[in-house]
């Protein structure tokens, strides 16, 4: 076990200038995600029952994708304002329409699905809720909140989200979005789960964040805290040795620590599945002084 702090030997300088955004193929990202949670289930016996249920999770997102029509564009003076205004085009309390429609889609999916008892619970009570609860269920993913004696509900609700908010973000245009701030979704303004080194995007070592809601991956300068956006301070931990390719980012000046996958070390990482699979990095972390920023509905009970 690797739990000294110290630079990140991987880091290095001179990026060249990349594209700021990448945006999701819902069918395609979910599809991928899906087999990617069965490959880790077979290699982690203790969470394979979670990542096996995660997968099936995901193959119904998939199926939800390829159903859902496609959203309407937004209107051009939507996307010039937002431009100008260096705010994300899409709205997130917009967004609760299109998650009403689609979460009793995912539920009825989910509904063969093998999965835990307890899992299976929410899932009925969810589908027999009455509006105004499953209004609080919605409210509270859409502001990125899941309260711990509520996790199974939230994260059907929140999967349905992430299926509509990867369907509108798919429909922009890459190029009209620009910079908002640290750690903020250009798309949707969302939190970011974890952040990847990629080689695949446009230039070897560039970082790119992954959106815990429309899925948007969005480029940010390495060695910089995406909780507080310092430079300073900024260490590594990890499980394994400085080798490995999943270790949380931490930072001193807010005392918060976000997780970066290698993928330019591992190209099979995916940056929802992976950072499931990476518990026992969660769990290392919990026993310090240090918060997890990243956000990820899928690691909302740990």
């Amino acid at each position: 076990m690797s739990t000294a702090l110290k630079p990140d030997p991987a880091m290095i300088g001179g990026v060249a200038k990349v594209p700021l955004a990448r945006l999701p193929d819902p069918a395609v990202l979910f599809s991928t995600r899906a087999e990617r949670f069965d490959f880790l289930a077979g290699h982690s016996p203790n969470l394979a029952p979670y990542l096996r249920f995660l997968a099936g999770l995901c193959r119904a997102q998939a199926d939800l994708a390829r159903e859902l029509p496609p959203p309407p564009p937004l209107p051009p003076e939507r996307i010039e304002l937002a431009r100008a205004s260096r705010m994300p085009p899409l709205d997130r309390n917009a967004m609760r329409q299109g998650l009403a429609q689609a979460l009793p889609l995912l539920l009825g999916r989910l509904a063969a699905l093998d999965m835990p008892e307890p899992a299976r619970l929410a899932l009925a009570a969810l589908q027999a809720a009455e509006p105004a609860d499953r209004d609080w269920v919605m409210d509270n993913v859409l502001a990125d909140t899941i309260p711990e004696d509520s996790v199974a509900p939230h994260l059907f609700a929140a999967a349905a989200l992430q299926v509509h908010a990867a369907m509108q973000a798919a429909a922009l245009d890459a190029e009209k979005l620009v910079p908002i701030r640290t750690g903020i979704c250009p798309a949707c303004g969302g939190r970011p789960a974890t952040s990847l080194v990629t080689e695949s995007i446009g230039a070897e070592g560039a970082r790119y964040c992954s959106c815990a809601t429309c899925q948007t991956l969005w480029n940010e300068v390495r060695v910089k805290c995406l909780c507080c956006g310092s430079t300073k301070g900024i260490s590594y931990r990890s499980v394994e040795t400085g080798e490995a390719t999943v270790k949380a980012e931490v930072c001193r000046e807010c005392d918060h620590w976000v997780k970066i996958l290698y993928q330019n070390r591992n190209p099979s990482l995916e940056p929802i599945a992976d950072d499931v699979a990476s518990l026992g990095l969660d769990l290392m972390m919990r026993d310090t002084e240090w918060k997890r920023g990243g956000f990820n509905p899928f690691l909302a009970g740990y």
